[in-house]
């Protein structure tokens, strides 16, 4: 395990080196920046602004279902139907399923998956899948508390024939190795769940329609990313959470979120997001309920969060982890591009309240003034000739 963490390590250190050289011969290629307007960089490298050119467009179309009704588990189940033939090419060619459940919380069920989104997944699933399933969760707290007190243990005899099984990816203590960045902005290595990244794994996001404390809104990408990072295992005397490693500070929550959702995304299967009830106010843990009574489906995690956040009237501008996400291809977060099959969003779109810290989390869009503005250029970058 220990040689397995090092070889990471070094292999995360020659992509930044290699990472670095793309960046320069792009910067080398790249038309200069202007005086004026958007993007304009007159501070210097690591000033405010930078190249003017975005990241292309992902042209690509995603689907996402979305299902009104009375009934949360057909919900879920009719969702997941809805996109059936997007579905059924990623989980043949799989030997397992893996549920991921969003038990931010152990004791509050408004804060996690409730046991009937799980058992639509599993009611979808009985015809078209034949291997074991595992629910598989890495709580901040207990994760078997949680287990126990959603009633996720009888679900290991209603669905016998599907080999359900329910771990703790505390427990199972297999990891990979990632990088993010400290509160110095110095890269740090994570320790995430190595059964979100097998190979062998059809990954289902079991989240919810929840606001958070740190980053607007929480849906399948959040609880993918969040969900992976661990903590010591239940009877381990060494205390360590890589979960607080996503806490140094909102600007590099974001993107610690993109690093994660870049390792996790070519394993993720489908996005399955329960809005029968979801939360606002002081989510991700503390919030109250909003009666939502739908279900959103997608194998594009980046599209189904778009939608999820059309739903609760929030401006997808805020959410910096899913723009991040979408401007290096993981996903569409263009509206315009993601086609919504089942009821319209405009019938099922409900004002969530935000989190009470709403303007502290959005200071992520802000200028970065916590460094040197510019230190060693007498001229402006800005005003530098373009390259020969």
């Amino acid at each position: 395990m220990a040689d397995h963490s090092r070889r990471s390590l070094f292999q995360l250190a020659g992509a930044a080196a290699l990472l670095r050289g793309q960046i320069a011969l792009a910067q080398q290629s790249a038309p200069p920046p202007t005086k004026q307007g958007r993007g304009t960089n007159s501070r210097g490298p690591g000033g405010r602004g930078g190249l003017d050119e975005p990241f292309p467009a992902l042209e690509r179309h995603s689907t996402v279902a979305v299902i009104s009704g009375a009934e949360r588990r057909k919900n879920v189940h009719d969702a997941l139907v809805a996109i059936d033939k997007q579905i059924l090419p990623g989980l043949k060619s799989k030997k397992f399923v893996v549920i991921k459940p969003n038990n931010v919380s152990t004791v509050n069920q408004l804060a996690a998956t409730h046991v009937d989104a799980l058992r639509g997944i599993l009611d979808y699933l009985a015809p078209r899948f034949k291997g074991p399933v595992t629910i598989a969760e890495a709580s901040a707290g207990q994760t078997h508390e949680g287990f126990e007190n959603f009633k996720y243990p009888p679900l290991l005899k209603e669905y016998a024939k599907q080999k359900v099984s329910l771990v703790d990816l505390n427990e199972d203590a297999r990891f990979e190795t990632i990088a993010l960045l400290d509160g110095d902005m110095h890269p740090i290595p994570c320790r995430i769940a190595r059964m979100l990244v097998d190979p062998d794994a059809f990954v289902i996001s079991s989240a919810m329609l929840k606001t958070h404390n740190t980053v607007i809104a929480t849906l399948s990408v959040k609880n993918m990313v969040l969900g992976a990072p661990l903590h010591q295992a239940p009877k381990d005397t060494a205390r360590w959470n890589e979960k607080r490693k996503f806490h140094f500070g909102v600007r590099q929550t974001h993107y610690n979120m993109l690093l994660t959702a870049q390792k996790l995304q070519p394993h993720w299967g489908v996005a399955l997001i329960d809005g029968f009830e979801g939360m606002e106010g002081n989510g991700p843990g503390s919030g109250t309920p909003v009666s939502s009574k739908i279900a959103i489906a997608s194998t594009d995690f980046i599209a189904a969060d778009r939608v999820g956040v059309e739903a609760m009237s929030i401006n997808p501008d805020w959410l910096g982890y899913l723009k991040y996400s979408s401007a290096l291809g993981l996903g569409q977060y263009d509206l315009s591009k993601i086609d919504v099959v089942g009821a319209k969003l405009a019938d099922v779109k409900k004002p969530y309240r935000m989190h009470a810290d709403i303007e502290l989390e959005l200071e992520w869009q802000g200028p970065m003034t916590e460094l040197p503005p510019q230190i060693g250029w007498l001229t402006p970058f800005s005003e530098y000739p373009p390259c020969a």
